[in-house]
C-alpha cells in the first residue's frame, strides 16, 4: 500500500502549498462518494449534472473508481486519505455509469466542454480508448483543441494494455499522458508506451495507491488510472505556487515544466528506456524550474498558514455519476454510438468490446482494474445573458432534424394511428420510419408531435433532444414539422432544406433513444431563431445581390463558395453550440445571406474561401459577449495576390445571437 506522502519531494511541495481555491481541477470519471470522511464536508467539490444518471453504488465498479481517483486529489488532511491538492476547488463530471461501461466520444467531448465552461484549469481523465495511431473522432479533437485555446491542461492515462500502443485522449496534442511505475521507479509491465508518449508523457507512481473506498474505509489499487491524479494534483500545486508568487496560473507552462524536468529511467534497464516515456515525475525539478531556486529556499519564503477550502457542493441529494470499481475484468470505454437514420432510430444493439473497439475509451488501471476518464478545463468568458437566462446554459446548434420513438410500444402506436399508405395504387400499412409519411401525418394532427422525441442530428448522430415547452410549444412543433417536410424534398426543389438551426436552453435532463443512446434535452423558448436554410433560394438571392454589385459574377462560383462556407462549418468545424465562440460561429452560418452578399466582391473576382476563424472581439457593448468571425479568401490562380478578409462581430449574450455594426473587410498579404 503506497501513500502519496512517500512520493519523492511531494511532502516538501505540500508544505509550500496544499492548493489554492482559485485553482479548479475537473475529474471526469465515475460517480464519487462525496460523503466519504476523506472529503470532510465536501465544500470544495461541486458535482455537475451529466448524461450519466444514478446514485453512487456500494458495489459499483465505476463508483469505486471515481471515488478512488477523486480522493487522491481532494482527500483532506487528517482524514483516512490525504490528497495531494486538498485546498483546490474540484468539479466532478460523471461520465461512467455502474451499469454502462461504454461512453461515446461525443459524450466525453460534452463533459470536457462542460468542465471548461465550469472554469476548470486541469482536467483529470483516468481512462481512454485504444487506437491504431492515436486518432480520435472530431468531437474529441475539437474538445481537446478548446482546452488548448483556453489554456486548460488535460492529464490523461496512457492505458494498461502493456504494449507499444496509444490511447486517446492521452495521445492527442497538448494532453499530458501519464504512465505507471512502481516504488523502485521502474515502469510497470502493464503501462503502455509509444513514440507519441515519448514526447508528451511521464511516469508516476501507479502501484498499490491508497484511496477512498465507497461507503467508508480505504483500499489500494494499481494502474495508470491512479498515477494520473497524482500528476494532476502535483500540477495543481504548481499552479497554486504560481499564484502565491503573484503570477497568473498558466497550466500549459506547468505541462512544459513537468516534461522538461522529467528524469530518465535507470540506465541499467535499457529495455525499459522506451517504456519510460519522456521520463519519471520529478517534483523537485519542476518546482525549481518554476521558482528559479531549490525547494528548500522556496519553503523559507512561503507562508505556512493553512488555506481553508471554500465553496458549495452543487450535487443536490448526493447523486453522483457512475464510476469504475476494482474488478479484474473491468473494462470501461468510450464508444461511438451506432449511426442514426436521418429521421427515426431503428432498434440496435451495442455489443461489448473485449479488445477496445474503435471509438471507445477504456479505463486505465492495472490488469486488476480497467478505467477511463477524460477532462478539460479553464474558464471561458461567460455570456452576460439577460436576467431570465443568467443561470442557463445557452445552446445554438446546427444540424438536421430527426425523430425517435424511444420504445417499441410508442413506435407501434404511431403505426396503428397513421393511415395506410398508397404505394403504387396499393394501400400498405403505414411506416412510421418514413419521414414523408410522418410529415403528412403531423400536418393533419400536430398534437401528435408531442409524442415523438425530436432530435437534432449532426452527421446522422443525434446530439440533442428538442422538447418545446411553454405558451409557444405548439408553434415550435409546427415549425419542426415544416422543417422536417423541407428536409425530405428533392435537393433540386426550391423548398429543400439542407440544415436547421435550433437555439434553446440546456435543461440538465436527458432522454434515452430507441437505440439506447442517452442525449441531453434542450428547450426552445419560441420559434425565434429556429431556421431552416434553403440553399437553392439562398444561392439565387445571393447571386442577384452579387450581380447588382459585380455584374460579371458567376452563379457557379457563388454556389461553390457558399456551399464551401456552409459545409466547412458543418463538417470541419462541427460543434455542440454551447461555448460562446461556437454559438457565434453557428450564427454566422445561419446568417449566411449576409455573409454571401458581403463577400460577393471576392467571389466576383474569382477568389475562394480559405479559412474561418473565431476570436474574442476587442470591441463590445457593456454586459455583452462579443466574438469576431473572420472569413479569409484567396486567389487559387495567383498565390501572390493579397488575401481578402471579412469580419463579422457577433454578440452571443442572448438566446439569439445578433450581428453588431457593419461587416469589416481588408486585404492582407500573408
Amino acid at each position: 500500500m503506497s501513500s502519496v506522502s512517500k512520493i519523492a519531494a511531494l511532502p516538501e511541495l505540500m508544505a509550500m502549498s496544499q492548493g489554492d481555491e482559485q485553482i479548479c481541477i475537473a475529474v471526469l470519471d465515475g460517480p464519487v462518494d462525496i460523503s466519504h470522511p476523506c472529503f470532510a464536508s465536501g465544500d470544495n467539490l461541486t458535482c455537475l449534472p451529466s448524461l450519466v444518471n444514478g446514485e453512487v453504488s456500494p458495489d459499483g465498479r465505476m463508483s469505486a473508481h471515481g471515488t478512488h481517483v477523486a480522493s487522491i486529489i481532494f482527500g483532506q488532511p487528517g482524514s483516512p486519505v490525504t490528497g495531494i491538492a486538498p485546498q483546490c476547488r474540484g468539479v466532478i463530471v460523471p461520465i461512467f455509469s455502474d451499469d454502462r461501461r461504454q461512453v461515446p466520444q461525443l459524450d466525453l467531448a460534452r463533459a470536457i466542454e462542460q468542465a471548461v465552461n465550469a472554469g476548470a484549469d486541469i482536467i483529470n481523465i483516468s481512462g481512454g480508448q485504444l487506437t491504431d495511431y492515436g486518432e480520435a473522432e472530431g468531437w474529441l479533437e475539437n474538445a481537446v483543441r478548446l482546452c488548448q485555446e483556453h489554456n486548460v491542461l488535460i492529464v490523461a492515462a496512457a492505458g494498461n494494455d502493456g504494449c507499444e500502443c496509444l490511447h486517446v485522449p492521452a495521445a492527442l496534442p497538448s494532453v499530458l499522458a501519464v504512465g505507471a511505475m512502481d516504488e523502485q521507479e521502474r515502469p510497470l509491465d502493464f503501462s503502455n508506451w509509444g513514440s507519441t508518449y515519448k514526447g508528451q508523457g511521464i511516469l508516476a507512481l501507479g502501484q498499490e495507491i491508497l484511496g477512498a473506498k465507497v461507503g467508508g474505509g480505504t483500499h489500494s489499487l494499481s494502474g495508470t488510472s491512479f498515477a494520473t491524479p497524482i500528476v494532476s494534483g502535483v500540477a495543481a500545486l504548481l499552479l497554486s505556487l504560481q499564484r502565491q508568487r503573484g503570477d497568473n496560473a498558466d497550466p500549459q507552462t506547468i505541462r512544459k515544466l513537468l516534461l522538461q524536468s522529467a528524469l530518465p529511467c535507470d540506465a541499467e534497464l535499457p529495455t525499459n528506456t522506451q517504456r519510460c516515456l519522456a521520463g519519471k515525475l520529478n517534483i523537485a525539478g519542476a518546482a525549481t524550474l518554476l521558482t528559479g531556486g531549490n525547494m528548500a529556499e522556496e519553503q523559507a519564503v512561503v507562508a505556512t498558514e493553512s488555506i481553508e477550502a471554500s465553496g458549495n457542493c452543487g450535487c443536490g441529494g448526493g447523486s453522483v455519476a457512475n464510476e469504475i470499481a476494482p474488478d479484474p475484468q473491468a473494462d470501461v470505454s468510450i464508444s461511438a454510438p451506432p449511426p442514426q437514420p436521418l429521421v427515426a432510430s431503428q432498434p440496435s444493439t451495442d455489443a461489448g468490446h473485449p479488445a477496445a473497439p474503435n471509438n471507445t475509451v477504456q479505463a486505465s488501471h492495472s490488469p486488476s482494474i480497467q478505467t477511463t476518464a477524460t477532462m478539460t478545463a479553464n474558464p471561458v468568458t461567460p455570456s452576460q445573458a439577460p436576467s431570465n437566462l443568467a443561470n442557463s446554459q445557452l445552446v445554438y446548434a446546427l444540424g438536421t432534424l430527426g425523430y425517435d420513438f424511444g420504445t417499441e410500444a410508442r413506435r407501434d402506436s404511431f403505426k396503428q394511428l397513421m393511415p395506410p399508405f398508397d404505394l403504387g395504387g396499393n394501400m400498405v400499412p403505414a411506416n412510421p420510419y418514413d419521414a414523408r409519411q410522418m410529415s403528412d401525418y403531423l400536418a393533419s394532427d400536430i398534437s401528435e408531435a408531442r409524442s415523438l422525441i425530436w432530435t437534432l442530428n449532426i452527421e446522422l448522430t443525434p446530439v440533442y433532444a428538442i422538447e418545446p415547452h411553454g405558451p409557444f410549444a405548439r408553434e415550435v412543433y409546427l415549425a419542426l414539422q415544416e422543417l422536417l417536410n423541407g428536409q425530405i424534398q428533392p435537393e433540386a426543389d426550391t423548398d429543400y432544406i439542407e440544415r436547421v438551426s435550433v437555439p434553446g436552453i440546456l435543461t440538465g435532463r436527458t432522454v434515452k433513444l430507441f437505440s439506447g443512446q442517452v442525449i441531453p434535452v434542450i428547450e426552445p423558448q419560441s420559434t425565434r431563431g429556429i431556421y431552416g436554410w434553403k440553399v437553392n433560394n439562398l444561392v439565387g438571392a445571393a447571386f442577384e445581390a452579387v450581380q447588382a454589385n459585380e455584374g460579371d459574377a458567376s452563379e457557379d462560383a457563388m454556389r461553390r463558395t457558399l456551399d464551401s462556407f456552409l459545409n466547412r462549418i458543418y463538417y470541419d468545424l462541427r460543434n455542440l453550440g454551447t461555448t460562446s465562440q461556437d454559438r457565434a460561429l453557428n450564427f454566422a452560418v445561419t446568417n449566411a445571406f449576409q455573409a454571401a452578399t458581403t463577400f460577393s466582391q471576392a467571389v466576383a473576382q474569382g477568389m475562394e474561401l480559405d479559412s474561418i476563424t473565431v476570436e474574442k472581439s476587442p470591441f463590445c457593448r457593456l454586459d455583452s459577449d462579443c466574438w469576431d468571425v473572420k472569413l479569409k479568401f484567396f486567389d487559387p490562380e495567383n498565390s501572390r495576390r493579397a488575401k481578402k478578409i471579412y469580419r463579422f462581430t457577433i454578440d452571443v449574450s442572448d438566446l439569439i445571437p445578433v450581428t453588431l455594426g457593419d461587416v469589416k473587410s481588408w486585404s492582407a498579404s500573408f
